[in-house]
């Protein structure tokens, strides 16, 4: 597989990566508005849905995160990982 190729199969798995989420996002306000809807349709008492919007909230953030805040593995992290598995006693410079 040549550079060209790696380059194209890490853009399509990060665009897979962004519909993934994106579809995620989606449904997660989608079920949660759904979820207020019957809340306030019962009485409006106690705010149960905080429970699962809060809940699947930290996976939602946590998703985003994955997907937009981590920055792609770069060849010298994974130089540096090579080089610290041949030598145990090589010490990372961070």
């Amino acid at each position: 597989m040549d550079n060209h190729d790696e380059r194209r199969a890490a853009a399509m798995a990060r665009i897979a990566d962004k519909r993934d989420f994106k579809n995620h996002a989606l449904v997660y306000r989608a079920v949660n508005t759904l979820l207020v809807i019957i809340w306030a349709a019962s009485g409006a008492g106690y705010f149960w849905p905080i429970w699962p919007i809060a809940g699947w909230g930290i996976a939602v953030a946590l998703h985003a995160w994955r997907t937009y805040g981590q920055k792609p593995i770069s060849e010298a992290e994974i130089n540096e990982e090579i080089r610290r598995v041949e030598d145990p006693l090589h010490r990372a410079s961070s």
